[in-house]
């Protein structure tokens, strides 16, 4: 099972109880916020459950090196709504029309 970095299990940890208004009074909790142990994600869910709270995580694609793509963003931000419409009709033809030939 993956454990969670020790430093990001505690904060959530901690503010959870906080906000639940808990004690920190079951020795795993302590080891846990003084940064002693690193729990389980399992175990980590299991006692944020018990503050009131659920643990959400989402995946952020990464980056991978600059795209050439991105320095267009500003001006394809300015067009309109229609304006990019036509935009993407242009790309599908020339997409299109690529696929055409090279088959």
């Amino acid at each position: 099972m993956p454990r969670m970095p020790t430093h990001t299990a505690r904060r959530l940890l901690i503010e959870a109880r906080q906000r639940a208004g808990l004690s920190q009074r079951a020795s795993v909790v302590a080891r846990i916020e003084n940064g002693d142990a690193s729990p389980s994600w399992q175990t980590l869910e299991r006692l944020l459950r018990s503050a009131g709270f659920v643990l959400q995580a989402t995946l952020v694609p990464r980056l991978q090196g600059h795209s050439h793509m991105l320095a267009d963003v500003p001006r394809i931000l300015r067009l309109t709504p229609e304006e990019r419409l036509i935009e993407l009709r242009n790309a599908a033809r020339l997409f299109e029309t690529a696929t055409r030939k090279s088959s």
